[in-house]
């Protein structure tokens, strides 16, 4: 029989602890010779990332960029594709340091990087930023290089190895013209033609982009054509399948769906028509979904809600799907048989993994949850939908209250936390979470909401949220929480929000302009439209034009929807978790909340997290911001924990 405790009280072998420091954030990866690399951050060291050497069989190398470099590109502020390995007859890691955004280069079995690119700027806020390589011809690489030195503008260059730009910017040779932004240049395998992807404000990524093709010849700017994309539609990873093939994601159709143009007669065939996505948003530059297998074959990753892999045929736009008990699947590279992937299941969370396609074995190099947490502790995860009062259709995902051998008091409904993603333009997706079993080992349910607005649903989906960010996604939240309680899952009295960035805007909205949640958590939540758009990096800069409207001709639609406006109508007590270095939503948007709600005397609290930016990467971070967070809800919901009280004001 289960020992009857109440709800929130139950003793968790799960600590905030275990949650940053057994937690390392995993990026790409690729073989090398007959071993692997592997990107890593380290929360223990500020949040640092590095690269890692394994071997096939999981077994822990070298340490490959030791500190203090720190691979990560800053391109477009969210960063990726911060290296990439270049093989031959002598290796080399090519990357890009946090702190100067100069590229480097390191020969293989060395630890003594040599400058690639000259400084700039004045030191803290480097003016030229590089990211996404790819090798170029002559012993050069290619890359985004992002210019902030006067208007912003970013080019596809060409960087020699020699070493010879590091102090002379003349010898980058700046191929592309300039764009607002770019992405994702890719080179024939015989080195004559050159393709890339480029929009303009105020489109994102997600919106409308172009894909370009110029011959590679010559010097100095190339002469390009624009082959797909355009208004409305989004292209996204451009790749050469040989000569004459590339491939590209396009969701011309409303969904993500791969084609092919044919470069010989500039045909575009359309290789799979089904209602599914094989892209998502291009946050980060370099995010692939798929790999050329062969000239006729591609490995491509899709789905909905969660994703599989599938060898796609492009000679009769065939799927032929591989059964692996992965949630969702990211391919990075393939040589003689094994796939090198980025994988998430709900047993393991986060992996590499390294998968026969013959034979369907795999095995993970190395996971993001160091220690696996007690199988007992663990939720089982539920696809959960509802009907806003629209009559559409919203997903969530939905974990109850679960730890083996405890069960809550007779008659009694769990609390409930609602977790609201980030982006907006983004997508809660199933894995093993240490987060989430948190909360639900404590008997804590969880619900996570995929609104309109995210991805993952076709474009029609994630266009819901077109004029509407603060109204949509607070509305279809509202919809699964009344959702929950309607069906006798959740207790209506205690009911939490919480969520970072975009989805702290969320919780700020739907604390301000609806009563379903009795306590909420904003971390670096977004507070203050106006402030935002004129106070935010050149990349989401006019991303509200779209959320919400231009800018400045809508400015009182601005004024009516900033819940900052309104902290009036907030009853319930307020968490607000911010970082003082943050960039992308500066701390003043949540002082001025903090401000407001001590002006009426509602209860809050505000942490400000010294050298943080835009989320913690720092574990001692993670882990007050986490153990604050459950004893807000202790105290507000009533039940007793095992972490310390905060103090409420």
């Amino acid at each position: 029989m289960p020992k009857h405790l109440p709800f929130g009280s139950w003793p968790s072998s799960i600590s905030a602890h275990d949650v940053a420091a057994g937690t390392k954030p995993l990026g790409g990866a690729c073989f090398y010779g007959d071993k692997l690399i592997v990107q890593e951050g380290r929360p223990a060291e500020g949040g640092r990332i590095t690269l890692m050497e394994y071997g096939t069989d999981g077994t822990p190398g070298a340490e490959l960029i030791q500190s203090p470099y720190n691979v990560r590109s800053r391109v477009h502020e969210y960063g990726g594709a911060s290296w990439m390995l270049i093989e031959g007859s002598t290796p080399a890691i090519v990357f890009v340091n946090f702190s100067d955004q100069r590229v480097y280069s390191q020969a293989a079995g060395t630890h003594n990087p040599t400058a690639l690119t000259p400084a700039s700027g004045n030191g803290a806020d480097p003016q030229l930023r590089f990211a996404e390589f790819t090798e170029g011809p002559e012993d050069s690489i290619l890359a985004i290089m992002e210019d902030l030195r006067a208007e912003p503008v970013r080019h596809i260059v060409q960087i020699p190895l020699d070493g010879s730009a590091a102090e002379d910017l003349d010898k980058i040779r700046v191929l592309s013209a300039p764009a607002r932004f770019v992405a994702a240049p890719r080179m024939n395998p015989a080195g004559t033609r050159l393709s890339w992807i480029s929009w303009e404000h105020p489109n994102m990524p997600w919106d409308s982009t172009e894909l370009h093709l110029a011959d590679f010849a010559g010097e100095g700017e190339l002469k390009d054509t624009v082959i797909a994309g355009g208004a409305d539609i989004s292209v996204m990873q451009p790749e050469w399948l040989d000569d004459d093939q590339l491939a590209f994601i396009s969701d011309a159709s409303g969904w993500w769906n791969p084609y092919l143009y044919q470069d010989s007669s500039a045909r575009i065939t359309r290789l799979v028509d089904r209602p599914a996505e094989f892209a998502g948003p291009l946050w980060q530059v370099g995010t692939g979904w798929y790999l050329a297998e062969s000239a006729r074959t591609m490995l491509c990753s899709y789905g909905t809600g969660t994703t599989r892999l599938a060898r796609l045929h492009a000679d009769t736009g065939g799927l032929e799907d591989f059964d692996l008990p992965f949630t969702r699947i990211r391919p990075y590279e393939l040589r003689e048989g094994w796939l090198l992937a980025g994988t998430s299941s709900m047993t393991q969370g986060e992996e590499i993994t390294l998968i026969n396609l013959d034979t369907l074995e795999h095995h993970a190099v190395t996971r993001a949850i160091a220690q696996q947490p007690d199988p007992a502790m663990l939720p089982d995860v539920e696809e959960f939908e509802c009907k806003n009062l629209a009559g559409q259709s919203v997903h969530a995902l939905l974990y109850r209250p679960s730890q083996e051998g405890y069960a809550g008091m007779e008659g009694e409904l769990p609390p409930f936390v609602t977790f609201v993603h980030g982006g907006p333009t983004s997508q809660a997706s199933p894995t093993l979470s240490a987060t989430v079993a948190y909360y639900t080992s404590r008997g804590i349910g969880v619900v996570d909401v995929n609104y309109g607005g995210s991805t993952g649903y076709g474009r029609e989906y994630r266009n819901r949220l077109r004029g509407a960010w603060g109204v949509v996604d607070v509305a279809d939240t509202v919809a699964v929480v009344n959702a929950l309680v309607a069906q006798g899952i959740a207790d209506p009295a205690r009911i939490g929000i919480e969520g970072g960035s975009a989805g702290g805007w969320t919780v700020l909205c739907a604390l301000t302009f609806s009563d379903a949640f009795t306590a909420g958590i904003s971390r670096y939540g977004v507070s203050d439209l106006v402030g935002l758009v004129q106070d935010t990096h050149d990349f989401e800069s006019q991303y509200m034009f779209s959320l919400v409207g231009p800018y400045p001709e809508a400015a009182e639609l601005y004024e009516k929807r900033a819940p900052i406006n309104h902290v009036s109508k907030i009853s319930c007590p307020v968490l607000l978790l911010q970082g003082d270095e943050d960039k992308v939503v500066p701390p003043a948007q949540s002082q001025v909340v903090a401000d407001a709600l001590a002006e009426r005397g509602i209860d809050h609290a505000y942490i400000l997290f010294e050298g943080e930016q835009h989320g913690f990467r720092k574990s001692e971070n993670i882990i007050k911001a986490l153990e604050s967070s459950l004893a807000f809800y202790a105290q507000i919901f009533g039940f007793t924990t095992d972490v310390p009280a905060i103090e409420l004001s």
